[in-house]
């Protein structure tokens, strides 16, 4: 299988995009919500989108609310919320669930392409161990363990990076430019 064969659900409009649309094009991919300590990120998804779409950069956001319950509102409330206080002009789909029984099989599919998340830094490690405890929705190795976890997929569909909430995604930004 291949990140290729999936399709997701678009926001709003019922249809699916089939993410073979996508093919040659660098994925970043994460799943967010509104009302979270890691919600400011959206800025920083939004200058990288800016930065590099037009080399081939494509950013899918995934609202999520298995996470403290902070993703809520309906897919337009979410999309107002983001275009209105971070500007994001980058994909926003439906809202989705990220890990247990009625996970996203896209989600299902980059959990089991790259199972670890990178942390780095002992204070990164610290949050992430307590930020995991909470989730009631993460219970299997691989689980998503926050808001703002990012996978990067390069031009082949291959899923080349796990990133845990902490990371921002400006120190990504190197590991973007490689891939375009």
């Amino acid at each position: 299988m291949s990140i290729y064969d999936l399709k997701v659900a678009r926001r709003g409009d019922g249809g699916e995009l089939d993410l073979a649309s996508l093919k040659g094009k660098v994925m970043l991919i994460v799943n967010t919500a509104t009302g979270c300590g890691f919600t400011p990120q959206y800025e920083a998804l939004e200058t990288l989108y800016e930065k590099y779409h037009e080399k081939g950069l494509e950013v899918l956001d995934f609202p999520c609310n298995q996470f403290g319950s902070q993703a809520p509102g309906s897919d337009e409330e979410i999309h107002t919320f983001c275009t209105l206080k971070y500007d994001t002009k980058f994909d926003q789909f439906a809202k989705i669930e990220v890990n247990g029984d009625n996970q996203s099989p896209l989600y299902a599919f980059l959990k089991r392409e790259a199972p670890e998340e990178e942390i780095g830094g002992l204070k990164n490690k610290v949050i992430m161990k307590s930020i995991g405890k909470l989730s009631p929705t993460t219970k299997d190795a691989g689980d998503i363990k926050w808001n703002f976890t990012k996978f990067l997929v390069d031009r082949e569909g291959n899923v080349v990076g796990r990133y845990a909430p902490t990371v921002r995604p400006a120190d990504i930004e190197n590991d973007i430019v490689k891939l375009l």
